[in-house]
């Protein structure tokens, strides 16, 4: 078991191993998203009211940020790539629990199972990439790890809903029980380790000491705080997407999904000119340039909002250069936070990894309060998000 576990030896990640470490990424959040539109159906088949079933999502979402405060430090002692196959093999079990669960109770528990696997992937992506890499050319290899974070929450919706609507709830889980079983073999076979400098496995007191010498780092805490006003910011439209472009505007839930889409290739685009311009600029005036472009989409948005008719148009241009912002600004910051401490890049990653998906849950709140004022909400939190995020920026 142990040379499995160990081969291959050390080394930098191929082009091979980066693509297959974006896939990884992109899983980790997907069994939250490719879920939702199966919960009505799910609920019924299994007599649950439609608030047990939201617990499938929202402890989902709790399990995600917990689990990640475990991974880092893990991965910093026994390696990335031990971590990352037990962190798969926990989310293959969560699965293959969930195809047959007979009772809210026991999707529940398949549920959490596979947020704390899937959890891993996040943290043990982030931390591989700054193991071999630094500053701009860390950049560039997160921008690829946030292009598929971005597009998860747009896709996964829309296949999960064909999947459901085609061969019923449980095949999504089938189908994603396929997809990391398939991906554990790719990392058994090809995926090198990439922590050369493991160090002690600490304990409890330790690693919470660890999380507080990084949050005492200003660096740390301004990149941190850049970072989570970033992509998960965009929550806050996705959460109530669904309510200005489809009850608002009638458009199909088709359309919502494809609009959806259309915003979040925004941010494809900005982690797209990350990877083409990187090493022209430092990772802190990068990530304030990405910066200004939200700051500037915010505000037309919120203007738009007050002075403009309400169109898809109008809602959605201002998103899409939002989003490029988001691209350009959240690779950098993410690279200047996992620069503070290279022998702690594991809790450095885990740390963040938490606090963004804190931020992305507070982003959803105001729009939910406060959904009967249209779009008003969610331009005024993306608004406060560019400019806490240009607060923290400043004399990084």
């Amino acid at each position: 078991m142990r040379s499995i576990l160990t081969r291959p030896p050390f080394g930098n990640p191929s082009s091979a191993s980066i693509a297959l470490l974006v896939a990884i990424t992109m899983t980790g959040t997907l069994a939250m998203h490719i879920f939702v539109p199966a919960l009505p159906r799910a609920g019924a088949d299994l007599g649950a009211s439609p608030g047990a079933m939201q617990l499938t999502v929202t402890l989902y979402l709790v399990g995600l940020a917990a689990g990640q405060l475990v991974y880092g430090p893990i991965s910093d002692r026994f390696g990335r790539r031990p971590v990352i196959i037990a962190s798969l093999l926990i989310y293959l079990g969560g699965f293959l629990l969930a195809i047959p669960a007979a009772s809210i109770g026991g999707l529940i528990v398949a549920r959490v199972l596979q947020s704390l696997g899937g959890c891993g992937s996040l943290v043990i992506g982030r931390a591989m990439v700054r193991d071999v890499s630094s500053g701009q050319d860390a950049a560039r290899q997160l921008a690829l790890l946030t292009m598929a974070m971005s597009m998860t929450p747009a896709l996964a919706p829309a296949i999960g809903g064909v999947i459901d609507g085609t061969f019923g709830w449980r095949a999504i889980f089938v189908a994603l029980a396929g997809l990391v079983a398939v991906l554990l073999l790719l990392v058994l076979l090809t995926l090198p380790e990439t922590n050369r400098r493991p160090v002690a496995l600490p304990g409890v007191r330790a690693i919470f000491g660890a999380y507080a010498r990084l949050a005492r780092s200003v660096k740390f805490r301004r990149y941190t705080v850049a970072a989570s006003c970033g992509g998960t910011s965009l929550y806050a439209f996705l959460a109530v997407a669904p309510f200005l472009i489809g009850e608002m505007l009638g458009r199909s839930s088709q359309e919502v999904g494809l609009w959806c889409l259309f915003v979040t290739v925004g941010m494809a685009v900005g982690s797209a000119l990350v990877r083409t311009v990187a090493g022209r600029h430092e990772v802190r005036v990068a990530a304030q340039r990405g910066n200004l472009i939200c700051l500037g989409a915010a505000i037309v948005l919120v203007g738009l909002v007050l002075a403009a008719p309400f169109t898809i148009w109008t809602l959605v241009l201002p998103l899409f250069a939002y989003a490029i912002g988001v691209g350009i600004m959240g690779p950098n910051a993410v690279a200047g936070l996992m620069n503070v401490d290279p022998d702690a890049a594991g809790s450095a990653s885990s740390l963040y990894g938490f606090i963004a998906m804190g931020f992305g849950a507070l982003y959803t709140i105001p729009v939910a309060v406060f959904h009967g004022a249209g779009a008003l909400p969610m331009a005024l939190t993306l608004l406060f998000a560019a400019s806490l995020a240009a607060f923290a920026l400043h004399r990084v």
